[in-house]
């Protein structure tokens, strides 16, 4: 696979990249996730330090890549309880 060079920008500095071929689109989009949510805290809290900004982003996205897959365990395992419970109905109605 072959290896493309980017030039991104987090939260004002560039920085340069050498990534996979398909993944630039992905990485792109990451980046401007996080200047987004850099942006959006900029505005709505008086911190001014970059580097609170980078983290305080850096842990809400880290949260919300963390909730969907904790929901779906959750899913998962009400669906085994459901099912479970199906199969306890199906063998009380024989008796």
């Amino acid at each position: 696979m072959s290896k493309l060079s980017l030039k991104i920008t987090l939260a004002g500095r560039t920085y340069p990249l050498t990534v996979n071929e398909g993944e630039d689109e992905k990485i792109l989009k990451a980046a401007d996730d996080i200047n987004r949510a850099i942006k959006l805290l900029q505005e709505n809290y008086a911190v001014k330090d970059m580097q609170d900004l980078l983290a305080m982003t850096a842990l809400q996205l880290a949260t919300k890549s963390i909730t969907p897959s904790v929901q779906t365990n959750q899913q998962n395992q009400l669906e085994d309880v459901e099912l479970s419970l199906e199969m306890l109905l199906e063998d009380l109605s024989k008796l």
